[in-house]
């Protein structure tokens, strides 16, 4: 079975590659623009697809040829795909929407042709397309099974470089069978603590966001007070980006951490089938939610149980595992506010995200049977 995946690595490039670097990025946006302002004109007139391509363009613009072609390309191809998605549904999804130069991510995708991508024989340097050798912390070894198919160069706001690898390899998986129910595991998910397993326990994720609330707070403060545009003003919005960049690699390596711990352990986890974005805002627990990072969570679960030939089942998110008794199967009305489950039926006291993760394994149980 072929599958991809890929590998982030830190980049070092020189004052000569940072500038065409940000050339290839700048001319990526530039070509989406150009191209996608095109189509719409020739839409309004006619209600017909525009079929341009980047080439039709280096003669009137000149210095698209100083970049990497194939970075033109997929933004070419990024295009298409989102035109295509309006066309599907005009009225409802409307014209895709131009690339601003004020935008905090700044990339571009290449691909690799007979070797334009590789790393050096003492790992030290990644050589890109009309970049050359490149300085690279490669702090992970890419298997000689694994072919290289693209990489896509990142600038963050804080100013650092990064290249995010994509490999292809051959995985032979191989399903692994539940033979004991202790091999299952409950998740439900808990606000204060990330999760509630079926085994009372609790992730007790740190809150990293939330810690860091304070600090925050006083760079953006300072930011504030800078004039807009001016050496301190960059400086300082340099300081703000590193501190939310450090909170996401913080939350990141904790979610990585936490799910292969599970993995391990466990040959099927069950979870509810939680829409996220919609818990956020009807709820209004936008900043924890997003601070758990739950969403991310649980495709990290997805595709590293499936790469073992393990499960992640899910159940529907209207099942009442809070509201159901766990060891009688009783329901009963619950607030939110209500913290400790006890049963009117068996007389059961239990805590509430605890006894809801007993009863999505037994649900997820059921479904596997």
């Amino acid at each position: 079975m072929k599958l991809n995946k890929a590998y982030k690595f830190r980049l070092y490039p020189n004052k000569k590659q940072s500038i065409l670097l940000n050339k290839t990025i700048g001319c990526a946006r530039f070509i989406y623009n150009q191209m996608l302002a095109d189509k719409i004109k020739h839409y309004e007139k006619t209600k017909e697809k525009l079929k341009n391509t980047p080439a039709q363009y280096k003669k009137e613009f000149e210095w698209l040829k100083e970049v990497d072609s194939l970075a033109l390309a997929n933004s070419q191809q990024n295009l298409k795909t989102a035109y295509n998605n309006f066309f599907r549904n005009p009225k409802k999804v409307g014209f895709p929407k131009f690339k601003s130069k004020r935008e905090t991510k700044k990339s571009y995708t290449t691909n690799n042709q007979k070797g334009s991508i590789r790393l050096s024989k003492d790992k030290r340097k990644l050589k890109l397309p009309k970049v050359g050798f490149i300085k690279v912390v490669a702090h992970r070894k890419i298997n000689k099974k694994e072919t290289i198919k693209s990489c896509t160069i990142t600038q963050k706001p804080s100013g650092k470089y990064y290249v995010s690898i994509l490999v292809e390899f051959e995985l032979e998986i191989k399903q692994k069978e539940i033979t004991e129910e202790s091999q299952v595991l409950g998740l439900d998910f808990s606000m204060s603590n990330f999760y509630h397993s079926s085994e009372d326990k609790k992730a007790n994720y740190p809150k990293y966001y939330r810690e860091s609330l304070e600090k925050l707070a006083k760079l953006q403060r300072s930011l504030s007070r800078k004039v807009k545009g001016s050496q301190n003003y960059k400086k300082q919005k340099i300081k703000v980006a590193k501190l939310h960049e450090k909170i996401a690699n913080q939350r990141k390596d904790f979610l990585h951490k936490e799910s292969r711990k599970l993995v391990n352990q466990y040959t099927a986890i069950v979870i509810e089938d939680l829409d996220m974005k919609a818990m956020s805002q009807c709820l209004n627990f936008g900043k924890s939610v997003h601070d758990n990072g739950w969403g991310v969570f649980i495709n990290l679960l997805k595709y590293k149980l499936e790469w073992e030939g393990k499960q992640l089942i899910k159940i529907d998110k209207w099942y009442p595992s809070s509201k159901t008794c766990s060891h009688c199967g009783t329901k009963k009305k619950l607030k939110l506010s209500d913290r400790v489950y006890e049963c009117d039926n068996c007389d059961l006291v239990i805590d509430r995200d605890y006894n809801a993760s007993l009863n999505i394994k037994r649900v997820g149980i059921a479904q596997l049977a």
